[in-house]
């Protein structure tokens, strides 16, 4: 996963790995069938603006036009998240939807970093249906303000990272939209080996969620979900091999660590963000484009940004999908 770095962050819409901070979280509107999706907070609006063609090379998927960013109150130690009902809540940036097939990601080395369908040897990339399970089984997107370092060895498991914002699972009911930003609690993490990188999985619930308030930590999530856990695990172990590849392996014998451990590997992605966009670390091709972090070298006029955005394809009609997307597999 890579990286969506267009974001809102405490102040501003910030392309390089910004957040989107705000004390409200409900989506009242989407118009999903048009180019431009507008998604409306009590404290700030921000739109999303498609370019090209779902399903084909050309399609990107651009967060613009910040209306109002205004966070009252000051914000709590937590990096990017806030403190209120003694919880900290996270913004989860969705790039696939659950139940779907389409690799979707954050275009990291792309200037304002749009969200686009990931692509290998010249060919779309979909993720296999195996058996039980239909395409990616959660909300699956990436935590803003996050950078896994792959000049930074974690201590636990002798890796480094993946060059990526930090992945999210969100295991809430309600199926989301590509671009739609959720605020999430931290329920526990994964500590996923994938190629010898280190590919940190947060496990999260939309905080809108109706069992959101039963579930506090990962063990809340194995008494309430049974075989949720295990069934991620297998996912993740799996998911690849239909491509050909071995499985992937795990750190800590496939054990979830808790919210505090996650918190932690949360906060020190977020400084290893903060030293890239401040150009403290070698960018590795990322793309820091970005319209107002303010501290940020790669910082460009909203002028500058929209030129990017106009230079795109224009939105049309969907590609259709090959039929082999929808075939199971049995591994």
């Amino acid at each position: 996963m890579r990286a969506l770095m267009l974001r809102l962050s405490v102040r501003c819409l910030v392309t390089v790995f910004g957040t989107f901070s705000a004390s409200s979280r409900k989506v009242i509107a989407q118009a999903a069938a048009v180019s431009h999706q507008y998604y409306f907070r009590k404290t700030m609006h921000y739109q999303t603006e498609q370019r090209g063609h779902q399903n084909s090379p050309d399609y990107r998927l651009y967060f613009s036009k910040l209306i109002s960013a205004i966070v009252k109150g000051t914000m709590p130690d937590k990096v990017f998240g806030f403190l209120g009902f003694s919880q900290v809540l996270y913004n989860m940036v969705v790039e696939v939807p659950r139940w779907s097939n389409a690799k979707m990601e954050i275009a990291i080395k792309e200037p304002l970093n749009p969200i686009k369908q990931d692509e290998k040897k010249g060919k779309l990339r979909y993720v296999a249906n195996i058996f039980p399970h239909k395409g990616y089984i959660w909300n699956y997107g990436a935590l803003p303000q996050t950078w896994e370092d792959p000049g930074q060895k974690d201590k636990e498991t002798n890796c480094c990272g993946d060059n990526d914002p930090i992945d999210v699972c969100d295991i809430g009911t309600q199926v989301c939209s590509t671009g739609q930003v959720i605020q999430v609690k931290v329920l526990g993490i994964l500590a996923m080996i994938d190629e010898g990188e280190m590919d940190w999985k947060v496990i999260a619930i939309n905080a809108e969620d109706p069992d959101a308030k039963n579930l506090n930590n990962i063990e809340d999530v194995r008494k309430n979900r049974p075989g949720h856990l295990e069934a991620t695990v297998e996912w993740f172990r799996k998911y690849k091999v239909p491509d050909g590849k071995p499985e992937n392996k795990f750190g800590f014998n496939g054990e979830f660590k808790d919210k505090d451990f996650a918190v932690e590997i949360i906060k020190s992605t977020h400084e290893h963000w903060r030293a890239l966009v401040q150009k403290q670390k070698n960018t590795g091709g990322i793309d820091c484009k970005n319209t107002l972090c303010c501290d940020s070298p790669w910082r460009c006029t909203t002028d500058e940004a929209r030129e990017v955005v106009q230079s795109a394809p224009a939105f049309g009609s969907a590609h259709p999908v090959s039929p082999e997307v929808e075939k199971w597999h049995f591994v």
